[in-house]
């Protein structure tokens, strides 16, 4: 095992042998919270790469759908742009860049707890702000938002259905590694009604993270004005399955070696999103798969306009907006769902 992940492994040995098996939510928020705060995870020497390092074409038209948004609600001058877990900053770079072209030029804020990530936000973004969460965000004015792929590396809790019940699945220390036990207390409660009589051996997900994450910035657009704008890969409704997953060096990976070294994430249930935002008082238009809400904003022109510019970039920037858009990549399994203030326009491409 890495140096590095050493002092993480062996507390939470130590955490187990003392009290017994963790939770798996507390053992992906440690294992994350460890990942992010030593490392810059993105790109072709990292782990994985996001859409805003794929192509400037989606923060730009991510920036124009929030200047849009902004303009037909009227141009308040106190607007706040607002980024949750920004990476490199990539894509605010190239958001707030469309926006100037706009005419719109707000105040920046990043919500980033990892000090490696901050680093690298800072040379792109010098003028920012940053946050450690949601409520420490300005409480005036509207909050003109964007998180893409921030609520999949929340931690979600997971129950099994056993022959004594639903169960939460928690994490043991066993023979020299941790792996995953359902010896957690009986959940039957929190089981919805309609998976209650699932096959033995189902499992449910949930996340109160992601519940509470998404109830605050639901809040605060209801109550200050704005909209979010929240992309990432997910389903929606009910469903059973396991889709907590590891990935180190861009392929998948064993998700209970080495924690903090590899990144943990799970499909996001858009079904949960959508009613927790108009549950706070926000309109929800979506989710629509990502490929379409990108078509819809003028994907297709502007590679073209990109591909007049530098003729010779012509392949990679056509590849660039394939793997965004298609089916069999990103364009079904990623979602586009916006939160919108009550009194603020419909959002494009919706």
């Amino acid at each position: 095992m890495p140096t590095e992940a050493k002092p993480l492994a062996e507390r939470l040995t130590r955490l187990i042998a003392a009290n017994g098996p963790i939770s798996l939510a507390q053992y992906m928020a440690e294992a994350n919270a460890h990942y992010y705060a030593t490392r810059d995870p993105l790109g072709a020497d990292g782990d994985f790469v996001t859409a805003p390092e794929i192509s400037q074409m989606f923060g730009e038209l991510a920036g124009l759908w929030l200047a849009d948004l902004w303009t037909r609600a009227g141009s308040s001058q106190n607007a706040h742009y607002v980024e949750l877990g920004p990476g490199r900053g990539t894509l605010a770079e190239d958001a707030l860049r469309a926006m100037r072209a706009a005419r719109f030029e707000p105040p920046i804020h990043l919500i980033e707890t990892s000090p490696v990530l901050r680093q690298n936000q800072a040379t792109r973004l010098p003028t920012a702000r940053w946050h450690d969460d949601i409520d420490s965000l300005p409480e005036l004015g509207p909050l003109l938002v964007v998180a893409n792929e921030f609520f999949d590396a929340l931690p979600i809790r997971q129950v099994m259905r056993t022959d004594g019940g639903w169960h939460e699945v928690m994490v043991d220390y066993r023979d020299g590694n941790f792996t995953p036990v359902t010896s957690g207390p009986a959940l039957d409660d929190l089981v919805p009604e309609p998976l209650r009589d699932a096959p033995e051996g189902s499992l449910i997900e949930t996340s109160p993270a992601i519940e509470s994450a998404a109830r605050a910035l639901a809040e605060r657009i209801a109550k200050q004005g704005g909209g979010a704008l929240i992309v990432d890969y997910g389903y929606e409704g009910l469903a059973t399955g396991d889709t907590l997953q590891a990935v180190s060096r861009h392929a998948h990976a064993d998700i209970f070696a080495e924690p903090g070294e590899r990144d943990l994430t799970a499909h996001v249930n858009f079904a949960v999103l959508e009613t927790i935002g108009r549950s706070a008082g926000a309109t929800v238009h979506g989710p629509i798969g990502q490929g379409q809400w990108l078509e819809s904003l003028g994907i297709g022109a502007r590679t073209a306009a990109l591909v007049k510019a530098a003729p010779h970039r012509q392949a990679e920037l056509v590849a660039a907006r394939d793997r965004l858009t298609r089916p069999d990549e990103m364009g079904t399994l990623f979602k586009a769902l916006a939160m919108i203030g009550p009194d603020w326009p419909a959002p494009a491409a919706f």
